[in-house]
């Protein structure tokens, strides 16, 4: 097991002042790890630059123990790591059937058979099968665009605030299913507003403050952490 995906003293923005300062992110196997922080913090430039979307300055990204730095973000999904971003990641006019089919594209095979797998962590994928993507519920599409993103069987899902926009009751549900994929051993890293439910769920986590790493600990550790949760937990 141990570390899957793992950023070093990552440094970046976007050509401007860098937004990532020295900054460390790690995802280990069967494990759910968090990113939190205020708005600004640097949450989902850390992920994109874990994909490949953002260049460093400094750093390096590695997966399973090489260097993937050069790689470009194709490149890395196609090595392993699955990538759900927060927004239009489900193809609307599609059925759920078809949006998982959609996912096979690196696949050799037609899919058939994680598609079953898939539908023991997401019973929504048979029930809605044949039903348009985009007249599901904002939860159900969430786990749809789940579901696509494991049909090429990645060894790490990154996860762009999953439940942004959903009810507590659906975010329960999406965290109950994000937990089920990370026992079948993938490491899920996410970036999460909701920071408090997140870390009640994570085995790790990581809080950001201006780009920087301000504090790393289990999940329990953090919400037990009285600064923590002062200044990023609401008290």
């Amino acid at each position: 097991m141990g570390v899957l995906l793992a950023g070093y003293e990552m440094t970046g923005g976007y050509g401007g002042p860098p937004i990532l300062q020295d900054c460390t992110i790690t995802a280990e196997a069967g494990q759910i790890t968090v990113i939190v922080g205020p708005n600004g913090a640097g949450k989902s430039t850390a992920m994109k630059a874990l994909l490949g979307m953002l260049e460093l300055s400094a750093g390096r990204v590695e997966l399973a123990g090489r260097d993937i730095g050069l790689l470009s973000p194709q490149e890395r999904v196609a090595q392993g790591i699955g990538f759900v971003p927060q927004t239009q990641n489900i193809f609307t006019g599609m059925t759920v059937l078809e949006n998982l089919q959609m996912g096979a594209f690196l696949r050799a095979d037609d899919g058939a058979e994680i598609i079953e797998q898939l539908v023991q962590l997401f019973p929504v994928l048979a029930e809605k099968a044949d039903q348009q993507a985009g007249a599901l519920s904002g939860g159900q599409r969430q786990q749809v665009a789940v579901a696509r993103a494991l049909m090429n069987e990645p060894s790490v899902l990154l996860l762009d605030e999953p439940t942004a926009g959903v009810s507590p009751v659906v975010m329960d549900e999406l965290f109950d299913r994000i937990i089920e994929v990370a026992k079948t051993g993938i490491a899920v890293l996410m970036v999460e507003q909701n920071a408090r439910q997140a870390l009640e769920i994570a085995d790790r986590g990581f809080v950001l403050v201006g780009g920087e790493n301000r504090f790393t600990d289990t999940g329990q550790a953090l919400l037990a952490d009285a600064t923590v949760r002062r200044s990023f937990l609401g008290g």
